[in-house]
């Protein structure tokens, strides 16, 4: 594969500068006065630091989440105006109703070491097996877990699933990844398949055993029938035996 069809494959991320301050005060009333205040609470924490409490522009981190995906993005991030450090958005919490920002947690990273982060798989183009057979296209797992140096961090493996027809397979070893990257996810996980519509094989199972469960009752409720019209001969057949058994009984006391 050519360098030009790799860069088609994945998608660098970049490095952005952001502005924090530091918060003197903790807690969830402080952290609502904040966000009301267009503020976000956040942290930076890494192995070679304190954690520290920090604050940041809503708007400003939004605006270059939307930009830029949102995952595995990389700050120069100034605090104060005076320190810069290198961080890794982490993780972004939301609120559920409104879909705001809450809370950011930072990854204080180091440039020339190495580390492991979650990178996105995207599937492009329309498989043969949907488009001419019918199929249908799972797409099993979204994401792969890579180590490599920060600035190699890609954004998304973009894979082409054109090819697949009934019951072929995309795997973790066929993403075309840079030598720089290492990909710990097994090579034989399954990333999309296609395979036939199982829906009617799961419709006619249900049919087939209402039948049969109805077929089952109509005859239990048949025999019952005919054990209730039954029982009366069967009480009149018992009640004549037991009279003819007395009547003999009687002529041979008479004799």
């Amino acid at each position: 594969m050519s360098a030009a069809e790799k860069e088609k494959m994945v998608t660098r991320t970049e490095t952005l500068k952001l502005v924090a301050e530091e918060r003197d005060e903790t807690g969830s009333r402080e952290s609502g006065r904040l966000r009301r205040g267009g503020w976000i609470p956040c942290v930076m924490y890494g192995t070679t630091v304190q954690p520290r409490a920090l604050k940041v522009n809503r708007h400003e981190l939004e605006m270059i989440v939307a930009r830029h995906g949102g995952q595995n993005v990389i700050f120069d991030l100034v605090i104060g105006g005076q320190t810069t450090q290198n961080v890794l958005l982490k993780d972004l919490q939301r609120n559920s109703v409104t879909d705001h920002a809450v809370h950011a947690d930072f990854l204080k990273i180091t440039m020339t070491r190495k580390l492991r982060v979650m990178v996105a798989v995207r599937l492009t183009g329309e498989p043969v097996g949907v488009a001419q057979r019918g199929g249908i296209l799972e797409h099993q797992i979204r994401t792969v877990e890579v180590e490599c140096l920060p600035m190699d961090i890609v954004k998304e493996f973009i894979l082409d699933c054109t090819p697949l027809d009934i019951d072929d397979r995309l795997c973790v070893r066929d993403i075309q990844a840079d030598p720089k990257l290492t990909i710990l996810t097994p090579p034989d996980t399954v990333i999309a398949s296609v395979h036939m519509p199982r829906i009617e094989e799961e419709e006619a199972k249900p049919e087939e055993d209402a039948a049969a469960e109805a077929a089952e009752v109509e005859g239990e409720k048949k025999e019952d029938a005919a054990e209730a019209a039954g029982a009366p001969e069967e009480e009149k057949d018992k009640e004549k035996g037991g009279k003819e058994k007395g009547k003999e009984k009687g002529k041979e006391k008479q004799e």
